[in-house]
């Protein structure tokens, strides 16, 4: 077994021997590996057979060597043979070299001379070709800076891009060229600082030039306007054209009688329209967007003038505080908001994206709200009604103009409704002055005319008609006061001014008849009303004055439907028309009129309680004076005197005599039946305790009087008795007791035909109360000493009666 595995590894260890022969280095590792992996002690035999194979082929080297000695002995003999001649050859090799160097000498010089020339000669022509480069890089950077010395930002931008991107590449290798590239940035910034710095000055001089601009836009919309209001006018057209402008100055063409007409012609005479350019140089604005946008930075420009420009709109809008002190405060507004609208519609339309129209709606709107807030707030300062008549105009031109301009003013309109208001508001405090001191100064008496020069004169001022006055003689007296024609003619100058308000407002004349009629209204219903209430209750004002303002108001309500026709007039509105207002005059004066009645009626009574304050009767007198108390005598003379003022009254005209008698009677009754009252709750006083027979007679006595009084029909038209019935509940129960007919009074109680109807039970109790604690101290029924007791028990038993008559009532 063991001699069949030796030729086994033999064979192996050849195989590996040749395999290491024949293979690289780097694969031997392998090979060897194997080796130690194969049966145990295979290495030793391995490491013999390599020794042997080391031996073999030293002993090939060794016979390779010996064989090739000889030749290579030969060859050294040969080569130290050749050496001798090679280094004569050297020597003779040198010295040729040496002649040839010496001979040479001269034509080396000419050479390296000609070397030199042609090196100078191309460096000459190199430098040549490359200053032909350069001279026009120099050329343009030298007119660069001419260009920045000239401000000629916009020309230096182009030259500057020139040379970046056509003549500094063919030469950037150059310093000079790395200097200039390097320097053109810090020139854009410079040119950038420059040109943001004349903008800052052109923003700075546009403030400044607001006013005038704003002034020169709104003089030439008012010159339009007259112009298209004369046009119209020839033309017969009844509407109204809304202002165009152009950025150049003149108006839009307009269609007049199938002409073209153009609205710049009606100036020919006059001086030439200043224009926005004309009052402001725009060339900063326009070269600093050239700038910006050439320099790629449009968007930074754009956003620092819209920013810009907003601060300077609020400052525009932001007032003064005493502006509402004078027009020229608002006019000076107006003008700066025009101006600076118009130089942003002129920018707008002459740049192109600088400024938008929805950044400029919106600086118009944010302008407009604070406007009107503005306008809102120092209008409601003014308290003078020709100063918010002024606004107003200024407003209107102001809306006119900026809507030329293609801005919407709507709510400008709206605001001036609301001006209206506030100026029918100082119209009427003012009116409510006028009239006031038209009551003071006026004289509440008939107007005494004496010549038909005056009659015209009044006539032409408060249309009175009366055909019986007008057939009188002069002189002769108009039943109104001299307040009449002049509350008259106010009320007319009040329509005129709220007229004016109106004007240039494009509304119809429907809609302005309605605004005329309903600021009429105010002042009828509010202000004069007012004055006459406060006038009829001012304590100065008598009776007389009374009666007259009755007359007044009567009269100014008659000629309410003139005022009718006035405004009719005025607007041309048909007062049929479904819509019209009507003037509320007629409330107003009857108003006044039951005032004035219901305040006579209050003075009388108040008259009538002063006489009944100086009343002194003597509730326990045994007998009457025979004669009426002192202080009714002159009570009813007082009551006499006054009515005659009612029967003096100018009574030529039916309506005047229907009016005075009604009011002379219902005073008349009034006052009768508030003495009645007066005279039974004196009677009737808590504070009473006693009353004697004697005061009764002597209370009897005055009464009579007051019914001697009414019988005399102080006012005339009363029918019958009418009069003395104010005092029949009086009489019924001082006739009872005067009488002492209590079996009569008990019996009919409760009918209708009883002779002491109007007594009433609780009445006559009271009454009855107070005499019987009387009699019981001052023995009234004296005179009946001797039935006495029968009396007494009469008494008793009447008044158990009353009060069960009363307790009936009463459940």
């Amino acid at each position: 077994m063991a001699e069949t595995e030796i030729p086994e590894c033999i064979t192996e260890h050849e195989r590996i021997l040749q395999e290491i022969e024949s293979t690289d280095t780097a694969c031997v590792g392998p090979t060897l590996r194997s080796i130690y992996d194969d049966q145990p002690n295979a290495h030793k035999r391995f490491m013999e057979k390599l020794d042997t194979r080391i031996r073999n082929h030293d002993r090939e080297i060794e016979k390779m060597c010996n064989f090739h000695h000889q030749g290579f002995v030969d060859a050294i003999t040969e080569l130290l043979k050749v050496r001798a001649d090679a280094e004569k050859l050297m020597g003779q090799v040198t010295d040729t070299n040496r002649r040839l160097q010496e001979a040479g000498k001269e034509v080396t010089a000419q050479t390296e001379e000609i070397i030199r020339c042609r090196i100078q000669q191309r460096n000459m022509a190199t430098t040549v070709e490359k200053l032909q480069l350069c001279i026009p890089v120099l050329e343009m950077y030298s007119k660069l800076k001419e260009q920045l010395t000239s401000k000629r930002y916009y020309a230096a931008l182009k030259t500057m891009e020139q040379l970046e991107k056509v003549y500094i590449p063919r030469v950037s290798q150059y310093r000079f060229c790395q200097i200039m590239a390097e320097n053109l940035p810090k020139l854009r910034e410079e040119i950038k600082d420059i040109s943001m710095s004349d903008l800052k000055d052109f923003l700075e001089s546009i403030r400044k030039h607001s006013d005038k601009v704003g002034e020169t836009a709104i003089r030439q919309a008012q010159q339009h306007r007259t112009f298209l209001s004369t046009v119209a006018k020839q033309a017969g057209l009844d509407h109204y054209t809304k202002p165009v402008y152009s950025l150049n100055g003149r108006a839009h063409s307009h269609m007049s009688n199938g002409l073209l007409m153009d609205a710049g012609d009606e100036e020919d005479a006059e001086d030439e329209i200043l224009t926005a350019q004309d009052l402001v140089d725009f060339s900063p604005v326009y070269r600093c967007l050239h700038i910006y946008t050439v320099l790629g930075d449009r968007e930074t420009f754009e956003n620092y003038y819209r920013k810009q420009r907003k601060k300077q709109a609020r400052l525009v809008l932001q007032p003064q505080a005493n502006m509402h002190e004078t027009v020229e405060g608002y006019r000076r507004y107006f003008n700066q908001i025009v101006g600076f609208f118009v130089v942003e519609d002129h920018v707008l339309h002459a740049t192109q994206g600088l400024v938008t129209r929805a950044f400029t709606d919106e600086l118009w709107n944010m302008a407009l709200s604070k406007i009107i807030a503005v306008l809102r707030t120092h209008s409601s300062y003014c308290e003078d009604p020709d100063l918010v008549l002024e606004l107003k105009n200024l407003i209107v031109i102001f809306a006119d103009t900026l809507q030329g301009y293609g801005f919407p003013v709507s709510r400008l309109f709206d605001l001036l409704f609301e001006v209206r208001d506030q100026y029918n508001e100082t119209l009427l405090k003012k009116w409510a002055l006028l009239f006031r001191e038209i009551f003071e100064t006026d004289n509440y008496s008939p107007i005494p005319v004496e010549t038909e020069e005056e009659y015209k004169v009044v006539v032409s001022r408060f249309p009175f008609h009366d055909a019986e006055i007008e057939k009188q003689s002069f002189p002769k007296k108009l039943p109104m006061s001299q307040s009449v024609p002049q509350i008259y003619s106010q009320v007319k100058e009040f329509i005129y001014a709220s007229l004016k308000f109106s004007e240039s407002l494009h509304r119809s004349s429907t809609e302005i008849d309605d605004m005329l009629r309903k600021s009429t209204n105010l002042l009828l219903t509010r202000t004069l009303s007012s004055c006459l209430q406060n006038l009829i209750k001012k304590p100065h004002i008598g009776l007389t004055e009374l009666v007259q303002i009755i007359i007044n108001t009567t009269h100014l309500e008659q000629a309410c439907r003139y005022l009718e026709e006035f405004i009719t007039n005025i607007t041309n509105v048909s007062p049929e028309t479904v819509h019209t207002t009507r003037l509320y005059g007629l409330s107003t004066f009857k108003d006044a009129r039951h005032a004035a009645e219901g305040e006579i009626y209050t003075k009388l009574n108040q008259k009538i309680d002063e006489f009944i304050q100086l009343a002194d009767y003597e509730w326990c007198m045994a007998e009457s004076d025979g004669r009426a108390s002192g202080y009714l005598m002159d009570l009813i003379n007082f009551l006499r005197s006054t009515f005659q003022v009612f029967t003096h009254l100018p009574n030529n005209n039916n309506d005047h005599a229907s009016m005075s008698g009604k009011v002379a009677q219902t005073a008349c009754m009034s006052a009768c039946k508030h003495l009645s009252t007066s005279l039974m709750q004196m009677l009737l006083d808590s504070e009473l305790k006693q009353i004697s027979m004697g005061a009764i007679q002597q209370f009897n006595l005055d009464v009579i009087q007051c019914e001697l009084f009414a019988s005399s029909e102080p006012v005339p038209g009363f029918q019958g008795d009418t009069l003395q019935l104010a005092f029949i509940d009086l009489r019924q129960l001082l006739d009872l007791f005067m009488v002492w007919d209590w079996s009569t009074y008990l019996a009919d109680y409760g009918q209708p035909n009883s002779k002491y109807l109007r007594v009433n039970p609780a009445t006559a109790l009271a009454l009855l109360e107070k005499m019987k604690d009387t009699s019981k101290k001052n023995n009234i029924f004296s005179q009946f000493r001797k039935n006495d007791r029968d009396k007494q028990k009469l008494v008793e038993t009447v008044v158990k009666q009353l009060r069960s008559l009363v307790n009936g009532m009463s459940s």
